[in-house]
Protein backbone atom coordinates (compact mmCIF):
# COMPACT_ATOMS: atom_id res chain seq x y z
CA UNK A 1 0.00 0.00 0.00
CA UNK A 2 1.45 3.34 -1.04
CA UNK A 3 2.07 6.05 1.57
CA UNK A 4 -0.83 8.50 1.78
CA UNK A 5 0.44 10.78 4.57
CA UNK A 6 3.85 12.18 3.63
CA UNK A 7 5.86 14.48 5.87
CA UNK A 8 8.35 16.22 3.61
CA UNK A 9 10.62 17.57 6.35
CA UNK A 10 10.68 20.83 4.38
CA UNK A 11 7.83 22.58 6.10
CA UNK A 12 4.90 20.81 4.47
CA UNK A 13 2.60 17.81 4.78
CA UNK A 14 1.34 15.98 1.70
CA UNK A 15 -2.02 14.21 1.95
CA UNK A 16 -3.53 11.89 -0.63
CA UNK A 17 -6.91 13.44 -1.49
CA UNK A 18 -9.25 10.56 -0.68
CA UNK A 19 -12.22 12.41 -2.15
CA UNK A 20 -10.89 11.75 -5.65
CA UNK A 21 -10.23 8.02 -5.32
CA UNK A 22 -10.42 5.72 -7.16
CA UNK A 23 -10.46 7.91 -10.27
CA UNK A 24 -7.46 10.10 -9.46
CA UNK A 25 -4.41 9.87 -7.21
CA UNK A 26 -3.68 13.46 -6.18
CA UNK A 27 -1.70 14.74 -3.20
CA UNK A 28 -2.61 18.02 -1.48
CA UNK A 29 0.14 20.05 0.15
CA UNK A 30 -0.49 21.64 3.56
CA UNK A 31 1.94 24.27 4.82
CA UNK A 32 0.04 25.50 7.89
CA UNK A 33 -1.93 23.99 10.74
CA UNK A 34 -5.05 25.74 9.41
CA UNK A 35 -4.61 24.02 6.05
CA UNK A 36 -4.31 20.65 7.79
CA UNK A 37 -7.50 21.41 9.77
CA UNK A 38 -9.31 22.24 6.52
CA UNK A 39 -8.07 19.00 4.93
CA UNK A 40 -9.43 17.06 7.92
CA UNK A 41 -12.76 18.91 7.93
CA UNK A 42 -13.25 18.51 4.16
CA UNK A 43 -12.31 14.80 4.29
CA UNK A 44 -9.20 15.03 2.15
CA UNK A 45 -7.94 12.74 4.92
CA UNK A 46 -10.34 10.67 7.06
CA UNK A 47 -10.31 7.74 9.45
CA UNK A 48 -9.64 8.31 13.14
CA UNK A 49 -5.94 7.25 13.31
CA UNK A 50 -5.11 9.06 10.05
CA UNK A 51 -6.81 12.19 11.34
CA UNK A 52 -4.75 12.03 14.54
CA UNK A 53 -1.50 11.57 12.62
CA UNK A 54 -2.32 14.44 10.27
CA UNK A 55 -3.17 16.67 13.22
CA UNK A 56 0.16 15.76 14.84
CA UNK A 57 1.96 16.95 11.74
CA UNK A 58 -0.28 20.02 11.80
CA UNK A 59 1.06 20.75 15.27
CA UNK A 60 4.60 20.36 13.91
CA UNK A 61 3.79 22.95 11.24
CA UNK A 62 2.30 25.22 13.92
CA UNK A 63 5.42 24.92 16.09
CA UNK A 64 7.68 25.65 13.14
CA UNK A 65 5.67 28.77 12.23
CA UNK A 66 5.47 29.97 15.85
CA UNK A 67 9.22 29.55 16.32
CA UNK A 68 9.74 32.10 13.52
CA UNK A 69 6.93 34.58 14.16
CA UNK A 70 6.77 34.80 17.98
CA UNK A 71 8.91 37.31 19.82
CA UNK A 72 9.00 35.44 23.14
CA UNK A 73 8.08 32.16 24.80
CA UNK A 74 4.76 33.49 26.09
CA UNK A 75 3.66 34.43 22.55
CA UNK A 76 4.89 31.04 21.37
CA UNK A 77 2.70 29.21 23.90
CA UNK A 78 -0.30 31.43 23.09
CA UNK A 79 0.01 30.78 19.36
CA UNK A 80 0.42 27.03 19.89
CA UNK A 81 -2.74 26.96 22.02
CA UNK A 82 -4.66 28.81 19.31
CA UNK A 83 -3.46 26.51 16.53
CA UNK A 84 -4.19 23.45 18.66
CA UNK A 85 -7.82 24.51 19.09
CA UNK A 86 -8.23 25.03 15.33
CA UNK A 87 -6.98 21.50 14.69
CA UNK A 88 -8.88 19.83 17.53
CA UNK A 89 -12.21 21.33 16.44
CA UNK A 90 -11.91 20.15 12.81
CA UNK A 91 -13.99 16.99 13.47
CA UNK A 92 -15.52 16.25 16.89
CA UNK A 93 -16.12 12.49 17.00
CA UNK A 94 -12.69 10.93 16.38
CA UNK A 95 -10.93 10.91 19.76
CA UNK A 96 -7.53 10.35 18.10
CA UNK A 97 -7.64 13.95 16.87
CA UNK A 98 -7.82 15.52 20.33
CA UNK A 99 -5.44 12.85 21.71
CA UNK A 100 -2.69 13.72 19.22
CA UNK A 101 -3.16 17.49 19.49
CA UNK A 102 -3.13 17.43 23.31
CA UNK A 103 -0.07 15.18 23.38
CA UNK A 104 1.97 17.57 21.22
CA UNK A 105 0.60 20.67 22.89
CA UNK A 106 1.72 19.33 26.29
CA UNK A 107 5.16 18.60 24.88
CA UNK A 108 5.50 22.06 23.35
CA UNK A 109 4.20 23.79 26.48
CA UNK A 110 6.44 21.84 28.86
CA UNK A 111 9.54 22.47 26.76
CA UNK A 112 8.75 26.17 26.37
CA UNK A 113 8.18 26.56 30.12
CA UNK A 114 11.50 24.85 30.79
CA UNK A 115 13.28 27.55 28.81
CA UNK A 116 13.93 25.67 25.58
CA UNK A 117 14.39 27.80 22.48
CA UNK A 118 11.33 27.82 20.17
CA UNK A 119 13.43 26.28 17.38
CA UNK A 120 14.32 23.35 19.64
CA UNK A 121 10.69 23.00 20.71
CA UNK A 122 9.62 22.89 17.07
CA UNK A 123 12.21 20.19 16.33
CA UNK A 124 10.98 18.10 19.27
CA UNK A 125 7.35 18.45 18.21
CA UNK A 126 8.28 17.32 14.71
CA UNK A 127 10.10 14.27 16.08
CA UNK A 128 7.11 13.38 18.25
CA UNK A 129 4.71 13.67 15.30
CA UNK A 130 6.90 11.31 13.27
CA UNK A 131 6.93 8.92 16.24
CA UNK A 132 3.11 8.98 16.47
CA UNK A 133 2.97 8.05 12.79
CA UNK A 134 5.51 5.24 13.23
CA UNK A 135 3.74 3.93 16.35
CA UNK A 136 0.41 3.77 14.53
CA UNK A 137 1.83 1.62 11.74
CA UNK A 138 3.32 -0.76 14.29
CA UNK A 139 0.07 -0.81 16.30
CA UNK A 140 -1.94 -1.69 13.20
CA UNK A 141 0.36 -4.59 12.39
CA UNK A 142 -0.07 -5.86 15.94
CA UNK A 143 -3.86 -5.45 15.71
CA UNK A 144 -3.75 -7.42 12.48
CA UNK A 145 -1.98 -10.35 14.14
CA UNK A 146 -4.40 -10.32 17.10
CA UNK A 147 -7.47 -10.27 14.87
CA UNK A 148 -6.19 -12.75 12.30
CA UNK A 149 -6.30 -15.47 14.95
CA UNK A 150 -10.11 -15.10 14.97
CA UNK A 151 -10.48 -15.38 11.19
CA UNK A 152 -11.28 -18.87 9.82
CA UNK A 153 -9.60 -20.11 6.65
CA UNK A 154 -11.24 -18.88 3.45
CA UNK A 155 -13.55 -16.66 5.50
CA UNK A 156 -16.03 -14.30 3.89
CA UNK A 157 -15.81 -11.01 5.77
CA UNK A 158 -18.29 -8.13 5.66
CA UNK A 159 -16.86 -4.66 6.24
CA UNK A 160 -18.28 -1.15 6.51
CA UNK A 161 -16.69 2.16 5.55
CA UNK A 162 -12.87 2.12 5.25
CA UNK A 163 -10.64 1.01 8.13
CA UNK A 164 -7.58 0.32 6.05
CA UNK A 165 -4.24 1.92 5.35
CA UNK A 166 -6.04 5.05 4.12
CA UNK A 167 -7.73 5.45 7.51
CA UNK A 168 -4.50 4.98 9.48
CA UNK A 169 -0.80 5.63 9.16
CA UNK A 170 -0.53 2.48 7.06
CA UNK A 171 -1.65 -1.19 7.04
CA UNK A 172 -5.05 -0.50 8.61
CA UNK A 173 -7.13 -1.74 11.54
CA UNK A 174 -10.00 -3.83 10.16
CA UNK A 175 -8.26 -4.21 6.80
CA UNK A 176 -5.05 -4.83 8.73
CA UNK A 177 -6.70 -7.93 10.19
CA UNK A 178 -7.65 -9.01 6.68
CA UNK A 179 -4.11 -8.37 5.41
CA UNK A 180 -2.64 -10.33 8.33
CA UNK A 181 -5.07 -13.19 7.69
CA UNK A 182 -4.00 -13.26 4.05
CA UNK A 183 -0.33 -13.29 5.11
CA UNK A 184 -1.14 -16.25 7.37
CA UNK A 185 -2.42 -18.18 4.36
CA UNK A 186 -6.11 -17.96 5.29
CA UNK A 187 -7.19 -16.55 1.88
CA UNK A 188 -10.05 -14.30 3.08
CA UNK A 189 -12.48 -12.63 0.71
CA UNK A 190 -14.30 -9.40 1.46
CA UNK A 191 -17.79 -8.02 0.96
CA UNK A 192 -17.55 -4.22 1.34
CA UNK A 193 -20.56 -2.11 2.23
CA UNK A 194 -20.79 0.77 -0.24
CA UNK A 195 -21.11 3.16 2.77
CA UNK A 196 -23.32 6.01 1.72
CA UNK A 197 -23.32 8.94 1.28
CA UNK A 198 -19.53 9.30 0.86
CA UNK A 199 -18.95 5.78 -0.51
CA UNK A 200 -15.83 5.04 1.51
CA UNK A 201 -16.43 1.32 1.10
CA UNK A 202 -16.91 1.37 -2.67
CA UNK A 203 -14.29 3.99 -3.43
CA UNK A 204 -11.61 3.36 -0.78
CA UNK A 205 -11.89 -0.13 0.71
CA UNK A 206 -12.39 -1.75 -2.69
CA UNK A 207 -9.49 0.29 -4.12
CA UNK A 208 -7.13 -0.77 -1.30
CA UNK A 209 -8.04 -4.42 -1.55
CA UNK A 210 -7.76 -4.47 -5.33
CA UNK A 211 -4.29 -2.92 -5.00
CA UNK A 212 -3.37 -5.84 -2.69
CA UNK A 213 -5.05 -8.49 -4.88
CA UNK A 214 -7.54 -9.41 -2.14
CA UNK A 215 -10.93 -10.47 -3.62
CA UNK A 216 -13.64 -7.90 -2.89
CA UNK A 217 -17.33 -7.57 -3.74
CA UNK A 218 -19.08 -4.22 -3.18
CA UNK A 219 -22.67 -4.22 -1.87
CA UNK A 220 -25.20 -1.56 -0.90
CA UNK A 221 -25.88 -1.41 2.84
CA UNK A 222 -29.45 -2.47 2.12
CA UNK A 223 -28.13 -5.80 0.79
CA UNK A 224 -26.32 -6.66 4.03
CA UNK A 225 -29.37 -8.22 5.70
CA UNK A 226 -30.00 -10.64 2.86
CA UNK A 227 -26.31 -11.50 2.64
CA UNK A 228 -26.11 -12.26 6.35
CA UNK A 229 -29.32 -14.27 6.22
CA UNK A 230 -27.90 -16.36 3.37
CA UNK A 231 -25.17 -17.77 5.62
CA UNK A 232 -22.42 -16.60 3.26
CA UNK A 233 -20.74 -14.29 5.81
CA UNK A 234 -18.45 -15.71 8.49
CA UNK A 235 -17.81 -12.49 10.39
CA UNK A 236 -18.33 -8.73 10.31
CA UNK A 237 -15.23 -6.59 10.86
CA UNK A 238 -15.18 -2.80 11.29
CA UNK A 239 -13.01 -0.04 12.73
CA UNK A 240 -13.86 2.65 15.30
CA UNK A 241 -13.53 6.38 15.83
CA UNK A 242 -14.12 6.38 19.59
CA UNK A 243 -14.60 3.64 22.18
CA UNK A 244 -16.14 4.48 25.56
CA UNK A 245 -15.01 2.96 28.85
CA UNK A 246 -17.74 0.31 28.70
CA UNK A 247 -16.91 -0.70 25.11
CA UNK A 248 -19.68 1.22 23.34
CA UNK A 249 -18.20 2.14 19.97
CA UNK A 250 -18.70 5.02 17.55
CA UNK A 251 -18.02 4.28 13.91
CA UNK A 252 -19.27 5.36 10.49
CA UNK A 253 -23.06 5.66 10.37
CA UNK A 254 -24.54 2.34 9.34
CA UNK A 255 -22.35 0.32 11.68
CA UNK A 256 -24.99 0.01 14.41
CA UNK A 257 -27.66 -1.56 12.16
CA UNK A 258 -24.99 -3.92 10.80
CA UNK A 259 -24.23 -5.02 14.38
CA UNK A 260 -27.94 -5.61 14.99
CA UNK A 261 -28.18 -7.70 11.83
CA UNK A 262 -25.08 -9.71 12.73
CA UNK A 263 -26.53 -10.43 16.18
CA UNK A 264 -29.85 -11.48 14.66
CA UNK A 265 -28.12 -13.97 12.36
CA UNK A 266 -25.53 -15.27 14.83
CA UNK A 267 -22.53 -13.83 12.99
CA UNK A 268 -19.55 -12.56 15.06
CA UNK A 269 -19.17 -8.78 15.03
CA UNK A 270 -15.60 -7.57 15.61
CA UNK A 271 -14.15 -4.08 16.06
CA UNK A 272 -10.46 -3.38 15.37
CA UNK A 273 -8.95 -0.19 16.79
CA UNK A 274 -5.75 1.12 18.39
CA UNK A 275 -5.61 2.07 22.06
CA UNK A 276 -5.54 5.75 21.08
CA UNK A 277 -9.19 5.33 20.05
CA UNK A 278 -10.32 4.51 23.61
CA UNK A 279 -11.79 7.34 25.69
CA UNK A 280 -11.55 6.13 29.31
CA UNK A 281 -13.10 9.35 30.61
CA UNK A 282 -16.36 8.63 28.78
CA UNK A 283 -18.47 6.11 30.74
CA UNK A 284 -20.61 4.99 27.81
CA UNK A 285 -21.52 5.78 24.23
CA UNK A 286 -24.31 8.21 25.07
CA UNK A 287 -21.70 10.93 25.63
CA UNK A 288 -19.89 10.49 22.30
CA UNK A 289 -20.37 13.64 20.20
CA UNK A 290 -21.83 12.74 16.80
CA UNK A 291 -20.73 14.96 13.94
CA UNK A 292 -23.48 16.21 11.63
CA UNK A 293 -22.19 16.62 8.08
CA UNK A 294 -23.51 19.12 5.49
CA UNK A 295 -26.92 18.31 4.01
CA UNK A 296 -25.56 18.68 0.48
CA UNK A 297 -23.61 15.42 0.87
CA UNK A 298 -26.99 13.67 0.75
CA UNK A 299 -29.02 16.04 -1.41
CA UNK A 300 -26.45 16.30 -4.21
CA UNK A 301 -23.86 14.11 -5.88
CA UNK A 302 -21.25 16.51 -7.24
CA UNK A 303 -23.21 19.00 -9.33
CA UNK A 304 -26.20 16.69 -9.71
CA UNK A 305 -29.23 17.12 -7.45
CA UNK A 306 -30.56 13.79 -6.19
CA UNK A 307 -33.49 15.20 -4.18
CA UNK A 308 -36.10 17.83 -5.08
CA UNK A 309 -35.61 21.49 -4.06
CA UNK A 310 -36.73 22.13 -0.50
CA UNK A 311 -36.08 18.61 0.76
CA UNK A 312 -34.18 18.45 4.03
CA UNK A 313 -31.45 15.97 5.01
CA UNK A 314 -30.32 14.32 8.22
CA UNK A 315 -26.65 13.46 7.81
CA UNK A 316 -24.92 12.12 10.95
CA UNK A 317 -21.40 10.92 10.15
CA UNK A 318 -21.37 8.27 12.89
CA UNK A 319 -23.56 6.07 15.05
CA UNK A 320 -22.90 4.19 18.30
CA UNK A 321 -22.90 0.42 18.63
CA UNK A 322 -23.66 -0.82 22.18
CA UNK A 323 -20.96 -3.03 23.66
CA UNK A 324 -23.25 -6.02 24.06
CA UNK A 325 -23.50 -6.35 20.26
CA UNK A 326 -19.71 -6.54 19.89
CA UNK A 327 -18.17 -10.03 20.01
CA UNK A 328 -14.61 -8.78 20.62
CA UNK A 329 -12.37 -5.73 20.32
CA UNK A 330 -8.99 -6.19 18.63
CA UNK A 331 -6.21 -3.90 19.90
CA UNK A 332 -2.42 -3.89 19.74
CA UNK A 333 -2.45 -5.05 23.38
CA UNK A 334 -4.64 -8.06 22.63
CA UNK A 335 -8.30 -8.98 22.20
CA UNK A 336 -11.04 -7.87 24.59
CA UNK A 337 -13.77 -10.51 24.96
CA UNK A 338 -16.43 -10.24 26.24
CA UNK A 339 -16.78 -6.50 25.77
CA UNK A 340 -17.94 -4.61 28.85
CA UNK A 341 -16.78 -2.03 31.37
CA UNK A 342 -14.87 -4.65 33.34
CA UNK A 343 -12.85 -6.09 30.47
CA UNK A 344 -12.16 -2.69 28.90
CA UNK A 345 -11.17 -1.35 32.32
CA UNK A 346 -8.81 -4.27 32.85
CA UNK A 347 -7.15 -3.61 29.50
CA UNK A 348 -6.68 0.10 30.09
CA UNK A 349 -5.65 -0.46 33.71
CA UNK A 350 -2.79 -2.74 32.67
CA UNK A 351 -1.45 -0.03 30.41
CA UNK A 352 -1.52 2.84 32.87
CA UNK A 353 1.95 3.84 34.13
Amino acid sequence: MRAHIRWTGRGSLELLDQRLLPSEVVFRECRTAAEVATAIRDMVVRGAPAIGISAAYGMALAARAASVSCANRRDFRRQMNSEAEVLASARPTAVNLRWAVDRLLRLATDLAKSGADPEDVAASVEEEAIQIHRDDVNACKSIGKVGAAFVPKKASILTHCNAGALATGGFGTALGVIRAAREAGKAPRVFADETRPFLQGARLTAWELMEDNIPVTVICESAAASLLASGRIDLVLVGADRIAANGDTANKVGTYPLAVLAHRHGVPFYVAAPLSTFDPDLPDGSGIPIELRPSQEILRWGEQAVAPPGAEAFNPAFDVTPHDLITALFTEAGAVKPVDAGTVGDLLGRLRP
